[in-house]
């Protein structure tokens, strides 16, 4: 079996949690590294790996093929340019830049390259967003006419994570958990023709935006996505109608809070929803009215790296392609402009 070997740009929660325990369980990727410029933290967990001090001592490092660029999103662009200038092939944290322009400069130069470069939207593998895409997949609800996704937290106090509050190329909520909304909206329904936004600053020390509201307008159906970082009582994440019935799913998905635990994912029990999450199916099923509970499909981060693993050793199509960032990032874009037009703003991918 191939071996790739795979360097981390931080150690911070997107590192710690969400990407090194899934490359350390694959048998087809050896986790060589990871920078930290003044700290060791990384190796409390992985006492093998490498230390690098420096982006440019990582990237002159000859024997890592793949880099995790998980920095803050106004890094993003720079250091997918040095990694893939360096013939890195590239794991990109949402969001993929801070601008529709920087993400095509990015794709052409990969391509140019013939070098892997993906978007980290592990959110695709929740047991939550599964479980809808597997309803909506099976044609239970009939033809979709609507749709409402919410990602809500009631966080009043400001994220310690200044890159996310302080007003400037990839801060605000739009950036952080937008990308989530929206990639899990084009990946079961694919581009709108149009979108229009209202985007707010609610908490009272807030200097970027921290609510949101996006309809995604298709020829045959709406699509609305919301975030808000100020509700206590959130609706159901996930809220589908069709023209046979409807599909009602909490965000329930346990995988981030077994990592944060320090807990070791793995290729049975990991990712499942307690029973008491189950979507609500309320539709006709063979010309008979059905109102039950579904059983959730188990989420795991594990196979966006084994896809990543595939793209690189077999030349598989990606997981979450560069031009799957590029379609969120244009989204993002059309988003700002209707929020300042009070405008839906046409989508020409």
């Amino acid at each position: 079996m191939r071996i790739i070997n795979t360097a981390i740009l931080s150690f911070g929660m997107s590192g710690r949690v969400f990407h090194a325990p899934f490359i350390h369980l694959h048998t087809g990727f050896k986790l060589v590294g990871v920078l930290e410029r003044t700290k060791n933290e990384s190796l409390q967990f992985y006492p093998d790996i490498h230390i690098y001090r420096s982006l440019e001592e990582l990237l002159n490092d000859s024997t890592i093929e793949l880099v995790v660029v998980n920095t803050p999103t106004n890094t993003h662009f720079e250091f997918c340019k040095k990694a893939l200038e360096a013939g890195k092939h590239v794991v990109v944290e949402k969001a993929f830049t801070t601008t529709v322009e920087e993400a095509i400069e990015l794709i052409e130069m990969a391509k140019s390259r013939k070098l892997l470069l993906s978007v980290y939207q592990n959110r695709r593998w929740d047991s939550d967003f599964s479980t809808v895409r597997s309803v909506v997949e099976q044609n239970l609800l009939g033809e979709i006419f609507e749709a409402e996704f919410h990602y809500d937290r009631f966080k009043e106090l400001l994220s310690p994570k200044l890159h996310k509050e302080i007003p400037g190329p990839g801060a605000g909520l739009l950036n952080d958990l937008g990308p989530h909304l929206i990639d899990q909206a084009l990946s079961l329904f694919g581009m709108p023709e149009w979108v229009l936004a209202d985007i707010r600053t609610l908490r009272p020390t807030s200097q970027v935006d921290d609510c949101f509201m996006l309809i995604l307008y298709y020829s045959d159906k709406r699509v609305v996505l919301k975030s808000n970082l100020m509700i206590r009582e959130a609706l159901p994440a996930f809220v589908v109608h069709g023209k046979k019935g409807s599909f009602i799913k909490s965000r329930a998905d346990v995988q981030e809070i077994a990592l944060i635990a320090n807990e070791k994912p793995n290729l049975t029990g990991w990712g499942t929803e307690p029973a008491s999450e189950q979507g609500l199916l309320h539709t006709e099923i063979d010309g008979e009215m059905v109102s039950k509970k579904i059983p959730s499909e188990q989420g795991n981060y594990y196979y966006y790296y084994d896809g990543i693993y595939n793209a690189v050793a077999h030349s598989s199509p990606a997981p979450v392609t560069a031009l799957d960032g590029l379609h969120v990032m244009q989204i993002i874009e059309a988003a700002i402009k209707s929020n300042l037009s009070k405008s839906a703003i046409n989508i020409n991918p």
